[in-house]
Order: C-alpha cells, then sequence, then structure tokens
C-alpha cells in the first residue's frame, strides 16, 4: 500500500502556498508501507488532499510534493514538465547554454538540468530523483537528442539524503571540456571538474552588466574562477587582473582569455583576503573591483560568521576602490538574505571612510526563476555600488 502522509494541524499552510518541502517534524501520522523514495500522498490535518512527492525516512525533508493535482508519476510526465521548463528560457532568448531545469521552481524538486551546448549535466539531489534518473536521461534523449548526459551529484547535501557522491556520463559521450558561448565570448567549460555542473551559469546577466562598468579601467576580479567576469571586463577594460586561489582556475582564465583574443588579463594566484589587505599596504587602487566569493554560509547557524566575512572583504575592496570608481559584490547564500547583505554593505561602508551610492541591485540570471512561495529558490544577490 502506498504512503499516506497526514500533516499536524496547520501545517498545510506553506505548503498549499507552493512551498514544496513537507519536514518530518510537521508530520502527525504515516500511513501504508512501500519503498524508501517511492510517491507519497499527502494530506491536511482534516483529509483535505495536498499533493504527493517522493518520500526519503533518511531525510529531513521527508517528502517533496511535486504533484498537485492528479497528474501521473512517470515518464510522460517528466517529459511535459521538462519541455515546459525548455519553453520559457526559448521564449526569454536562452540558446546555447543556460538552466533549463530549476528544481522546485519548474515543478521537478531536488532535479538539476543545465545545458551546455549539445550536452546536457543533471545534478539529482533527492532519493526519489536518483532512483529516476535512467528515465529522466530517456526523456531527454526523446526530446533534444543530446550528444551526451552527464552527472554531477557530487554535492554535499545529496550527504543528509542518504546518498553517495557521483560523477559519471549517463548517456553517449561526454569530453573532458565543452566550448560554450555566453555574452558573445567563447568559454571551454569542463563540466567534469568544474564547479557546481562546470560553470555558475546564474551569473550570466550579470557579468555582461560589470562591462559598463570597467571601460577603459583598471580592474581586479576577486575569487575569478573560470573568468566569468574577467573576460566580460576584459571586452572594455584597459587591464584586468584575475584573483583566486586555485592554479586551474586561473589556468582556465587564461585559456578562455586566449580563445577570445583577449591579452589584457593577468592572473594571481594568492589567497583574496591576503591578496586584498597587501594591495592595500601597497596604495594600489583600481577603478573596479569585483567581489564574487563562494557561499560563505550553507546553514542558518553560520550566518553571523559569513556576516563577519563579508564585511571584511567588502571593507578591503572598497578601500581599494578609486575615487568615482565601483565595487561589485555578490553573494550565492539564501541564508544571507537580501536585507541582512545589504545591512552589511551599509555597515562595510561607514568602516571603510568611504561615500558608497548604490547603483544597481540584481539577482540571479532568469533562467533561474525564483518561487515567491519558497524563499530558498531566492538565493544570489549582485550590488553595483559607486565609491567615492
Amino acid at each position: 500500500m502506498p504512503y499516506e502522509i497526514t500533516l499536524k494541524k496547520n501545517e498545510e499552510k506553506r505548503i498549499l502556498s507552493g512551498h514544496s518541502w513537507v519536514y518530518a517534524n510537521e508530520v502527525l501520522k504515516i500511513e501504508g508501507k512501500d519503498k524508501n523514495g517511492s510517491l507519497a500522498t499527502v494530506y491536511a490535518y482534516d483529509g483535505r488532499y495536498i499533493g504527493k512527492g517522493y518520500i526519503n525516512h533518511a531525510s529531513k525533508i521527508l517528502v517533496r510534493v511535486f504533484i498537485r493535482g492528479g497528474e501521473e508519476d512517470g515518464k510522460e510526465l517528466y517529459k511535459e514538465r521538462i519541455q515546459t521548463a525548455y519553453e520559457y528560457r526559448k521564449r526569454l532568448g536562452y540558446e546555447n547554454c543556460y538552466r533549463m531545469v530549476f528544481a522546485e521552481s519548474d515543478d521537478l524538486p531536488a532535479l538539476i538540468i543545465d545545458k551546455y551546448s549539445d550536452y546536457f549535466v543533471l545534478q539529482c539531489l533527492s532519493l526519489g530523483i536518483d532512483q529516476r534518473k535512467k528515465m529522466i536521461c530517456e526523456a531527454l534523449c526523446e526530446l533534444f537528442s543530446p550528444k551526451g548526459i552527464y552527472e554531477r551529484s557530487d554535492a554535499a547535501v545529496r550527504t543528509k539524503e542518504g546518498l553517495p557522491l557521483v560523477k559519471q556520463v549517463l548517456y553517449g559521450e561526454v569530453p573532458d571540456e565543452i566550448l560554450i558561448e555566453e555574452n558573445g565570448l567563447r568559454m571551454s567549460v569542463d563540466v567534469k571538474n568544474g564547479q557546481k555542473t562546470g560553470y555558475f551559469l546564474d551569473q550570466k546577466e550579470n557579468r555582461f552588466a560589470v562591462r559598463r562598468y570597467a571601460e577603459r579601467g583598471e580592474v581586479l576580479d576577486c575569487f575569478c574562477n573560470s573568468g566569468g567576469f574577467s573576460l566580460n571586463a576584459a571586452t572594455v577594460a584597459k587591464s584586468v587582473i584575475a584573483a583566486d586561489i586555485s592554479p586551474l582556475a586561473l589556468s582556465n582564465v587564461m585559456k578562455n582569455a586566449a580563445l577570445n583574443g583577449l591579452t589584457n588579463v593577468t592572473p594571481v594566484c594568492a589567497d583574496v583576503f591576503k591578496l586584498l589587505r597587501d594591495y592595500k599596504a601597497e596604495g594600489k587602487k583600481f577603478d573596479l573591483v569585483i567581489l564574487d566569493p563562494p557561499a560563505f554560509c550553507k546553514s542558518a547557524a553560520e550566518v553571523a560568521d559569513a556576516t563577519r566575512g563579508y564585511k571584511d572583504i567588502n571593507i578591503l575592496g572598497m578601500k581599494l576602490v578609486k575615487a568615482g570608481g565601483f565595487l561589485v559584490t555578490s553573494s550565492c547564500s539564501h541564508y544571507m538574505t537580501l536585507p541582512l547583505f545589504q545591512k552589511m554593505l551599509s555597515d562595510a561602508a561607514r568602516e571603510s571612510g568611504r561615500r558608497v551610492r548604490l547603483a544597481e541591485i540584481k539577482c540571479q540570471a532568469p533562467d533561474h526563476p525564483a518561487l515567491l512561495s519558497e524563499e530558498e529558490t531566492q538565493y544570489l544577490k549582485f550590488f553595483v555600488l559607486e565609491v567615492n
């Protein structure tokens, strides 16, 4: 008999508003018996039907609801949802590389599908999705006939689902590097070993936006990774310093610079925190400083420490900007909310002794749409500040 989940009184409100996650501590009772990862039906305390989702007894998120009507779970449902997600991106003009399925935001919780030219990269972040990845690959092949599908299910969050970290070819052949085009630039993406699924697709529009602030200037790009911001800035800047602690990342930066004939990019391998302090001690200044660090907090318990870290680098960043220049700064942690991030920047501006004006606030690219009912899907903050 399939699982039937009854929620405690009033716990259905968040789910009815569109949120997908049913936490184990919100459940009054579980009836029925099936295998872990199977489809479970969720009911409110008063017996109202809420929806269906895959159950995982090993996770704090017991069920991830993705069926709210009478739809049947199976390949046809996945094909329909993936096709709808694809049509949304196509309508917005995405073609060569983009996030085609963004989990809960596309009614496929815990499933990420990124498109890199003729290849797809999957992340399966829950037990139920992991058990159905063969079917998902079949759906992708029937819809799009890709050259290859690669799985990058090596995100640490899988351990909370009781799942191992996995990297493997699921279909066809996948090269070590895939050539993509972004903002008119050619980029080589390492989908097998690069960050996330190979590249940070969520900053595409924001990378293009830095061009207006980099024109004819001296630019410092911190935590540059494979050079997305560096190269966009280099198309118009006098010079760009691309700084990262990873020699592999810097090798990728220079490879991508060469692909585009850009000779004004200089790699610097260093601990960025130390580098910023060294530049300050030297009295070095830049027309544009870009701060795009990895997530400093991955849980609510880390927010206070993360805030101090963000403030530290932003104070240093502000001090390194020439009068009238710009600081571009971002955070990719949803725990560091927009109000918290903006307050941190206000505190950093005060402590830096600089007069700072807000030029722009942006978020993740539209191929990563956020649900207003699920704050976890709204995670990226991107600020452009003029510093005087």
